[in-house]
């Protein structure tokens, strides 16, 4: 049985491996640059996720959680409204950590969405309903405030795609993520 719970600041680590399966190997690797390791790119998101004023923070993060209280999942969400100011640390520790500057980067959100920035489940857990468990939790925390749930899909991504659509996301256009164009799906 899974549990959907608020995460911890003590599911950190687990969160930054889960960003870094959710956005893949490609744009971990952009992120560390020819002069670090990935190590170093989950140290940043490790490091983000324990703020409390992170976009990445453990306070935007809901858990799917088993019987034996082990992180099996994790959905990362929060108010587009909030962007700006939520993702000024990330500027702050990709130039601390990485030694880059990023904030040329375009916004993935805007004020107008609840935006489900991470979502990832791991492997052995998969194809058990724990996505659409973690994903329908976050939608009611975006009905809550008030405003649709949004996301991003790469085009070619057809499982999450697959998963998005069933529970009633639709496209509804283009956003860039990470100097990447995406996919935006709403619901």
């Amino acid at each position: 049985m899974i549990k959907i719970v608020d995460a911890k600041k003590t599911d950190a680590t687990f969160i930054a491996q889960a960003i870094m399966a959710a956005v893949g190997e490609q744009i971990c690797l952009n992120f560390a640059g020819p002069a670090h390791t990935l190590d170093d790119v989950e140290h940043l998101f490790t490091e983000l996720a324990k703020r409390d004023d992170s976009q990445y923070s453990y306070l935007n993060t809901l858990a799917a959680v088993d019987d034996d209280g082990k992180t099996v999942g994790v959905c990362i969400s929060y108010d587009g409204a909030l962007l700006d100011e939520l993702r000024k640390p990330f500027f702050e520790a990709v130039s601390s950590i990485l030694g880059k500057d990023m904030t040329d980067v375009q916004d993935e959100t805007d004020g107008n969405e609840v935006y489900i920035d991470t979502l990832a489940v791991l492997p052995e857990c998969r194809k058990q309903g724990i996505g659409a468990a973690l994903l329908k939790a976050t939608v009611e925390k975006a009905r809550k405030i008030g405003k649709p749930a949004g996301l991003l899909v790469e085009k070619e991504n057809h499982n999450a795609r697959r998963l998005y659509e069933s529970l009633g996301f639709r496209h509804v256009g283009e956003r860039p993520f990470a100097y990447v164009m995406m996919d935006h799906l709403q619901m």
